[in-house]
Parts: structure tokens; sequence; C-alpha cells
């Protein structure tokens, strides 16, 4: 099954929901980057997060989400639009603990909880609008949680999880966004917290077949929910061998000639989809021939 987020009203349009399933997407970005189980679960959650948040925005617009908590997985930063593309990577993929107390991956541990979790919008202003807050768990749920209820004043609950095979591959991965609009009733309010508290976790839902739809269901009721709309889900990465071309020429004779005669060649990496992008000399040269 493809990978696709739902947009969603419930209770006659006193709540926001979003839920997707992401199990291909982050699937993509534990293949490229070669994550181990604690570290796929970490950028799975944020990559699910983000890409929901993106879903907030409209056309063009983009976010950047940066996670630091100190631990050894080191960054976390993950890219999306309000297309449903979004890319990720972490500093330290390599990074994996035995299970935690409660024989669940040790996202945590591997996260720290001594940073921040910062969102950087481009809404198409000259400077990006920029939210942080304080990690306050590590298992990131309650980080995106605490980010949205702190920096978008909006009362919310997050629930993200990544379910990893033995052989390294993602078996399940999605998420959902509650978010509770002004003049909620306490009956409502009461209703969802109810449900919170007695639903499977999400990675599961996600494992036994349920979709984005059924999801929100189970969390708020199938009489209350009325489906908007939905959109694909996938990663995508923006780097292209013109945009590195460009880049090379962007940085001058000099510093091109300075490659030709040292190495040869030059190569350039994309941190987010480890795609290697070659320039031979000749290539090199055809560069300085368009400069001059």
């Amino acid at each position: 099954m493809n990978d696709y987020l739902v947009r969603a009203l419930a209770y006659d349009g006193q709540v926001r929901a979003y839920a997707a399933r992401t199990t291909q997407t982050v699937g993509e970005a534990q293949r490229r980057h070669y994550t181990w189980p604690t570290a796929s679960a970490a950028l799975g959650r944020s990559m699910t997060a983000s890409v929901m948040l993106g879903a907030m925005m409209k056309g063009e617009e983009k976010l950047t989400i940066k996670i630091n908590g100190g631990g050894p997985l080191g960054t976390i930063l993950v890219d999306a639009n309000a297309k449903g593309e979004v890319r990720g990577y972490v500093s330290n993929p390599q990074t994996h603990f035995d299970l935690n107390e409660q024989g669940k991956l040790d996202v945590r541990r591997a996260v720290g909880t001594e940073g921040t979790l910062s969102v950087s919008k481009d809404i198409g202003l000259m400077q990006p609008f920029v939210g942080q807050v304080p990690i306050v768990s590590g298992e990131l749920g309650e980080d995106f949680t605490h980010y949205i209820v702190t920096s978008e004043q909006v009362p919310s609950s997050v629930g993200v999880g990544v379910i990893v095979n033995p052989d390294n591959t993602i078996q399940a991965s999605g998420g959902f966004i509650i978010q509770l609009l002004p003049g909620t009733s306490e009956e409502v309010i009461s209703q969802i917290e109810q449900r919170l508290s007695e639903i499977p976790t999400i990675s599961n839902m996600v494992r036994d077949g349920m979709t984005p739809e059924e999801i929100l269901e189970k969390v708020l009721g199938n009489n209350n929910l009325k489906v908007l709309d939905n959109m694909p889900v996938q990663f995508q990465c923006q780097c292209s061998r013109d945009r590195i071309h460009n880049a090379i020429v962007s940085l001058g004779t000099a510093e091109i000639q300075d490659m030709i005669d040292t190495d040869g060649q030059a190569e350039a990496q994309c941190h987010f989809c480890n795609e290697n992008y070659l320039f031979t000399k000749e290539n090199l040269e055809d560069m300085l021939e368009t400069i001059n």
C-alpha cells in the first residue's frame, strides 16, 4: 500500500485531525542511509511528524525541523512541504541500543533529553519563522506535542511510531495529530482523552493494516469524523546534478581551477539522500569556459 496522509475534522468542527502512513517513505530513508533500528525509529518518527506539520501549510511553503537532544544519535534534520514530500537524515545513522524497559526501541536514549527541537517555516517572507522548544521527552511524539502547544498555541496530541524488521527494514510507520480548536467542549475533550488512553500504539495500528482514516476513527470515533481530503506521501529530495553544477560554478574560476589541479575532479554527496555526484576534469573545464 502506498503512503498517504488524510486531513479531517471531527465533532462538528471542534477538532482538527491528521493521520499518515509513512512505511515506504521511512523505508526509503532507511535504505538510503542504512540506519540501524533505534536510529530508524527516531528518524521515522521525526519524518512522520514533519510531513503532518507540512500538511498544515499551503502552496510552496515548506519547513525544516532540527532536533538535537545531546544524545549519541546527534542531530536529526528533516525537510517537508505542503505537498507530502519529505526528506531527512541523522548525524549517526548506525546508532542502536537494547530495548528499553517497555520492550521498545530506546529512542529516548539515542536522542537525549538535553537539547532543543526547532521548526523553521519558509512561508515566502524575507525571513523564515522559527519556533524552538526544549526537548521534554526524547521519545519525540511528546516533544512535537510540546512544540505545537507551546509555539502554535494549539492544544494537541501527537502520536508517531515505527516498527523495524530484524533485517533493519521498516515494517510499519505512521502517525496522527489531533488538535482542539477554540471552543471545544469539555465533554469532547474528555472523550478524546479517554480514547487516547485506550487505543493501541500507532505503529501497531499501521502494522495491522489500518488506514489513516481508520486510525482517526479509532482515535475520534467513526461517527464523529469528517475526512476532508488526502494526499500521497513520499521521500523526495530536491538535490540534482544541475543544482550541484550551479553550486560549483558559483565558487568561481580560482576554486574550480584548484579542484582541477589538486584532484582532477569534484565529487559531492547530498546529506539528505546520499546521492553522489561526480564531475570529471572535463566537466570542470567546461564550467570554466562558461564562466570565461
